[in-house]
């Protein structure tokens, strides 16, 4: 994200100077280019009442705060023809699943900077997704930054790929790097027992708790009383810890340069009655480093498959019935994300 940032500092300054002629580039680059800040939000999930009778009846409610979604971006992207041109305003909740695709509708560069700001069911995410795209008539040259809060996926990728159409597909072959934290380290590793089990409340002592086992009193490291019950300890406090310390552990350790040769092929046909939108992205082999971190390490010092594709289709069978199928699918190192949506459209009148 840095280096993206960078990249757009460097050229706006450079366009600072009083020059004709990079006046006349900087408003070519932005022309037909979209900036949008918007606000969104409802209703969430229902408050839950729970009852308790240990001291008499009692009723607890537990609220969850309205969702909201704040959009903020910049995005100049051609349109393909099957994408619903009737909206007036982009308000950041737009579904443009094509984006992924590795060629846009037209040559030359096409850019997308969004960060997304949201609560969901009371638990808040921070999604970003900014990236640079050149498409040239036998290379295309791309850098992606993507964070996706809701599939706890993180990372910075370029690549350098050389381009070949054939019969209106477009293959393509070349490398990427990828940044990214290093996926498959599990912090746990190292506390789990013979038996698979972990000893949690050796753990829980290493970071700060105390357990007074005879009066059934647990503290977490400032001395607070987190559980009065081994049931209560068991099942709420050491939950916490674990995810706490899992994610203290994630978080020290230095993002991951992976190095992979990459293969895809994009394809798109367009007429008003039916239209096939479609794209892959494999790759089937990683630089291993020998690094402590290596995912090489986490898949028995093996390679291993990290794809991607989409699929936009949709079907006018009269004037009356439609149907349309659209999705995309993600897998990187143990993580995947994806979404997809079908249905039919049937015009009564």
């Amino acid at each position: 994200m840095r280096k993206l940032i960078f990249l757009l500092l460097l050229f706006t300054v450079s366009c600072a100077a009083p020059k004709k002629c990079c006046s006349q580039d900087f408003k070519k680059l932005l022309k037909f280019s979209t900036f949008y800040a918007a606000a969104s939000g409802g209703t969430s999930i229902s408050d839950v009442d729970i009852y308790s009778v240990n001291d008499g009846l009692e009723t607890f409610t537990v609220q969850t705060p309205f969702d909201y979604n704040l959009a903020f971006g910049i995005r100049k992207i051609a349109r393909f023809g099957y994408e619903n041109k009737a909206q007036t305003f982009y308000d950041g909740t737009e579904t443009s699943w094509s984006d992924g695709a590795n060629i846009g509708k037209v040559s030359g560069l096409e850019f997308l900077f969004e960060v997304d700001m949201k609560r969901q069911e009371g638990v808040e995410y921070l999604d970003q997704h900014h990236f640079l795209r050149y498409v040239a008539d036998n290379y295309i040259l791309k850098g992606e930054y993507l964070q996706d809060g809701f599939a706890d996926i993180e990372y910075f990728e370029t690549s350098q790929r050389y381009r070949y159409d054939y019969k209106g597909v477009s293959f393509n072959v070349g490398v990427a790097q990828r940044m990214s934290e290093p996926y498959g380290y599990d912090p746990l590793e190292e506390w789990k027992l013979d038996n698979g089990d972990i000893h949690y409340t050796y753990l829980a002592l290493q970071q700060g708790y105390n357990v007074d086992v005879f009066n059934s009193i647990y503290t977490d490291p400032y001395g607070n009383v987190v559980a009065t019950s081994p049931e209560v300890w068991e099942e709420v406090v050491i939950p916490e810890m674990l995810s706490d310390y899992v994610n203290k552990k994630r978080n020290q350790l230095d993002k991951k340069l992976q190095q992979s040769i990459v293969v895809g092929f994009d394809y798109y046909y367009y007429k008003k009655s039916f239209w096939l939108h479609t794209w892959a992205n494999l790759m089937p082999w990683h630089y291993d480093d020998g690094g402590t971190f290596s995912y090489h390490n986490y898949n028995n010092n093996e390679q291993w498959y990290d794809y991607s594709g989409g699929l936009i289709f949709g079907y006018k069978y009269n004037k009356h019935l439609g149907t349309f199928v659209e999705g995309k699918y993600n897998k990187y190192w143990n993580r995947e994300w994806y979404d997809f949506k079908c249905g039919i459209n049937y015009v009564i009148f």
